[in-house]
C-alpha cells in the first residue's frame, strides 16, 4: 500500500515511506548469538573431522577415509567411510540408496538387496566377497564421496550441531554431542545419544536453562561413558578421557587451536 501511495504521487508520502525503507533494525542479542561461530563454521568442521578421524581411523587425515571399510568385531557388520557407516545399523543402507538415488547402476546398487537382508545383524550374507573391493572403487567416483558428506550432514552432523545450539553449548560442546552421535546413533535404546543427554540432564541444566556450561558438558561426559562402558566393542573410554574432557578442562568451550589430545595411546596436535 505504501509503495503504491508514492507511485500515486505526494512528496509528503513518498518521504517517510524512503526514510523507513532506509533505517537499519537493532542488533539484538537473537542476532548477536545467530552470528555466533559454531560448529558448522567451515574452519571448526574440519577440526571436529579431524578428531572423530584420530579415534576412528587414527590418523587427521579424515578424507583418506571414504575408501576404508572393515568388520571390527562390534556386533555391527562392516564399518565403513569417513564416518563408521555400519552395515548392521542401517546407516550404510541409506547411503547406498542415496548414492544410488543420485547416480543410479553404481558399483555398489547390486548389494542394495543384500544390505537390506543383513540391517540390524553383523551377517556379511550377500556381501562376500567383492563388496569391500567394489567398496574402495565406488570411494574414487566423486558422486560417492559427495553422497558420504551429505549422510554424515543429514544424519549426525547438523542434528547434533542444531541440538547443541538449542541447548546453548558452544563449539566444543556441539562437537561432543556429535562425537556421541556418531559412536551411539539416535535411537531409543539406552545408549543412544538422546539418551545419553536426558541422563544428562537429570544431573545438571544446560545454558539454555540457565545452567553452567561447564558443569552440564561434564555431566554430558559422565553418561557418555556411562554409555561406552556397556558396550565391549566401546569399553576405552580415551576419546572422552584424554581428548575432550581435556578440553572441557582447559576451559576451550569455542576449540581454538593449538589442540593436543590422545586416543587410545596415540598422541594427535593440530596447530
Amino acid at each position: 500500500m505504501l509503495a503504491i501511495g508514492a507511485l500515486l504521487g505526494s512528496a509528503l508520502i513518498a518521504a517517510p515511506v524512503a526514510a523507513h525503507a532506509t533505517t537499519a533494525p537493532a542488533p539484538t542479542a537473537e542476532t548477536a548469538v545467530a552470528a555466533a561461530v559454531g560448529l558448522d563454521d567451515p574452519a571448526k568442521k574440519e577440526i571436529a573431522m579431524k578428531i572423530v578421524s584420530s579415534a576412528e581411523n587414527s590418523s587427521l587425515d579424515w578424507k583418506a577415509q571414504y575408501k576404508y571399510i572393515e568388520d571390527i568385531d562390534d556386533g555391527r557388520g562392516y564399518t565403513a567411510g569417513i564416518i563408521g557407516f555400519c552395515s548392521g545399523t542401517g546407516d550404510m543402507l541409506d547411503l547406498v540408496e542415496y548414492y544410488t538415488q543420485i547416480k543410479p547402476g553404481n558399483v555398489l546398487a547390486k548389494y542394495l538387496p543384500a544390505l537390506r537382508k543383513v540391517d540390524g545383524s553383523d551377517s556379511h550374507a550377500g556381501l562376500d566377497p567383492n563388496f569391500t573391493k567394489d567398496w574402495a572403487k565406488a570411494a574414487q567416483d566423486a558422486d560417492f564421496r559427495k553422497a558420504q558428506d551429505h549422510e554424515r550432514d543429514r544424519v549426525y552432523f547438523n542434528p547434533s550441531v542444531n541440538q547443541g545450539k538449542a541447548d546453548g553449548v558452544g563449539v566444543l560442546g556441539q562437537f561432543i554431542y556429535y562425537d556421541a552421535i556418531v559412536m551411539h546413533g539416535d535411537g531409543g535404546d539406552s545408549t543412544s545419544f538422546r539418551n545419553i543427554r536426558k541422563r544428562a540432564l537429570s544431573k545438571a541444566k544446560p545454558p539454555s536453562q540457565g545452567g553452567n556450561e561447564t558443569a552440564y558438558l561434564n555431566a554430558f561426559l559422565d553418561a557418555r561413558v556411562w554409555a561406552m562402558k556397556q558396550e565391549e566393542a566401546h569399553s576405552d573410554t580415551s576419546r572422552v578421557d584424554t581428548a575432550q574432557r581435556v578440553f572441557l578442562k582447559k576451559g576451550n568451550l569455542n576449540l581454538n587451536t593449538p589442540l593436543d589430545w590422545k586416543v587410545y595411546g596415540d598422541s594427535f596436535h593440530i596447530g
